[in-house]
């Protein structure tokens, strides 16, 4: 039972698309994840962004890559993402 539950993937997990900042870090890159939104009052439509610390196995990733990010458990105090794959 316990080995079915390691190997299936989890169905409902939240998957994001940035553009790495920075990877000076050991197995940790940091990715910006910007989204489009509409001010309530003026109309006008503005970029806001927000920055995750995801876990990566191997330096693989420069700054300015565009990779995918899907949450997992907390690794260390910062880090709940993990790089899936490069855009």
């Amino acid at each position: 039972m316990s080995e079915q539950a390691a190997q299936a993937p989890a169905k409902n997990q939240r998957k994001l698309v940035g553009r790495v900042t920075s990877n000076k870090m050991q197995k940790t890159v940091v990715v910006r994840v910007e989204r489009r939104v509409r001010d309530a009052l003026m109309g006008k439509t503005i970029t806001l962004s927000k920055k995750y610390h995801a876990h990566v196995e191997s330096g693989e990733f420069g700054e300015g890559d565009l990779v995918e990010i899907a949450e997992c458990r907390p690794i260390s105090r910062t880090k709940s993402w993990r790089v899936t794959r490069l855009v």
